[in-house]
């Protein structure tokens, strides 16, 4: 009998819940989001409390920490409601126990894998800007990457391999994880 390790247990974990019944995916997936937001929000609320303990200056000054977020805050704002569009058109939900049943490659999947994400690291970061928190911005949100980044790698893409095959591995080669690549132009 093999022993599974404790990636692989979480891997079958996934996998089952994402291929089980409707109602069964249904019910996990408030709880998914209430974790998923909830780690966001003790981010937010842990940096906060890091600059005051150490006592960080202001990031930027309180006028000037508005003007700089909002175009932030908006953009990603905007790249997390069209990626849960698109997952709602094919009866999905960005929450890796209830997944669209098919590969989503439009909108803004058809240039990154992962645009929710590279949605919620660009409110994070505006987050931090509005609230002037330099350990947002430079240790907590990179943090909250460097995380997402390896449980990515480790447990969710498997997973998508492993239900979705052939179609994932090639969407993965040719669309990269959170930043389009810029078209290079061929000369004739």
């Amino acid at each position: 009998m093999k022993i599974m390790s404790l990636r692989e247990k979480y891997i079958e974990i996934f996998y089952k819940a994402a291929t089980s019944s409707r109602k069964v995916r249904t019910l996990l997936t408030p709880v998914g989001l209430a974790f998923f937001f909830t780690i966001i929000v003790l981010f937010i609320v842990v940096s906060l409390q890091v600059d005051k303990f150490l006592g960080f200056p202001k990031l930027l000054p309180t006028s000037l920490n508005i003007v700089v977020s909002m175009p932030i805050l908006t953009i990603g704002l905007f790249l997390m409601v069209w990626s849960i569009l698109h997952f709602v058109k094919v009866k999905g939900t960005p929450v890796p126990f209830n997944p669209p049943p098919k590969l989503v490659t439009t909108g803004p999947y058809a240039y990154i894998r992962n645009p929710m994400l590279t949605g919620v690291f660009m409110l994070l970061f505006g987050l931090g800007v509005l609230f002037s928190s330099i350990s947002l911005v430079f240790i907590f949100t990179p943090l909250f990457i460097l995380l997402n980044v390896l449980e990515l790698k480790a447990i969710e893409e498997p997973e998508l391999e492993k239900r979705l095959g052939k179609e994932y591995l090639e969407y993965k080669k040719r669309t990269p994880m959170f930043i389009p690549r810029q078209k290079v132009r061929t000369e004739k």
